[in-house]
């Protein structure tokens, strides 16, 4: 699968680990296997290549998980003495109702009656999110008791959201 480019960030997540050197990959497939064993349909996992900086730089590899509108870019890497992951969840908009729903007038009636955002959509996309979110901790848990560390707080699991429901209302 290709990338997928978010129209909006939702919200985010990040947390490092002092003198661990971990593969990305190792961390990737452990959080994917965790997810699978949730069974949710239409979520799609691949890994993608991101520019690190723009054209001519680097690329880093990140785990990508998509289902319907909502995509997470997963990134696990070593960093300085360290190694850390962070997430980003965006929404994506794309396709005709996309760019009808940008349309000055044509915009309301689609936005309010043919794509309205509902609690449906809204719980669906929380859902997403918690499950996610907790794939990548149950993961770095892991990881933390492989070197006899503890595990994440409540404040270090905690996701930085970007009012999800003004992000959800405004497609």
């Amino acid at each position: 699968m290709s990338r997928v480019i978010p129209t909006t960030i939702i919200s985010h997540w990040n947390h490092r680990i002092e003198n661990v050197n971990e593969s990305s990959d190792t961390f990737y497939k452990e959080v994917e296997r965790l997810l699978g064993e949730h069974e949710i349909k239409k979520l799609r996992c691949d890994r993608v290549k991101i520019s690190e900086g723009g054209i001519f730089s680097a690329n880093r590899e990140y785990l990508q998980i998509c289902r319907e509108h909502h995509v997470f870019y997963i990134c696990a890497a070593p960093f300085g003495k360290g190694f850390f992951v962070s997430w980003w969840l965006g929404y994506v908009e794309s396709g005709l109702m996309a760019w009808l729903g940008g349309l000055p007038i044509i915009g309301f009636f689609v936005r309010n009656f043919l794509q309205p955002v509902t609690y449906y959509k809204v719980d669906t996309g929380l859902m997403f999110q918690t499950v996610t979110h907790n794939a990548v901790t149950e993961a770095l848990d892991g990881m933390l008791n492989a070197i006899g560390s503890k595990a994440l707080s409540d404040v270090e699991r905690k996701p930085v959201m970007r009012d999800f429901f003004a992000q959800m209302s405004a497609q």
